[in-house]
């Protein structure tokens, strides 16, 4: 899992890379995808960085194309970010590789072998949430004061 994990990693730098932008950029732009049109407030909500910070990706990903501002129609302060749809095809071409070395791995289980694997992904994101959450209210307590952090061992089964 955390080689799965780490590879992905690095497969989205090489995406960014390819797309001429930071990795942290094309993980905004993911959020974006994945939750839509957003405030800034939110995209740094989401993605823990400053809204200082946001500023800066928003900017660079405008530059790039890939995203506009757009205002509210209803309350004219309020500015959401929003992605360009073409944006989505210009980076969608460079998952094709991953695409279809899943589609290759998916094809040697059943469905009922897939049903498994996708609750435990959809499973082992919530647990990822919780532990973010976790870590994340550490934050708030001094370096000094935090609680000893101990994984718990299990017996292995055989």
């Amino acid at each position: 899992m955390r080689r799965s994990s780490a590879q992905g990693v690095l497969y989205g730098q090489t995406v960014a890379n390819v797309a001429g932008i930071a990795n942290s950029d094309l993980e905004c732009m993911d959020i974006l995808y994945l939750e839509g049109r957003v405030t800034a407030g939110r995209l740094a909500e989401v993605t823990g960085l400053t809204t200082g910070a946001i500023t800066g990706v928003v900017d660079r990903l405008e530059t790039a194309g890939l995203v506009r501002r757009e205002r509210d129609e209803a309350d004219r302060r309020k500015v959401f970010i929003a992605v360009v749809p073409e944006a989505i095809d210009k980076l969608s071409q460079f998952y094709v590789p991953m695409q279809q070395a899943m589609e290759k791995v998916c094809n040697g289980y059943s469905d009922e072998e897939l049903r498994l694997l996708l609750r435990f992904a959809n499973e082992g994101y919530k647990g990822v949430l919780a532990a973010t959450e976790a870590l994340k209210s550490l934050l708030d307590t001094p370096p000094e004061k935090r609680p000893a952090l101990k994984l718990k061992t299990r017996p292995r089964q055989s």
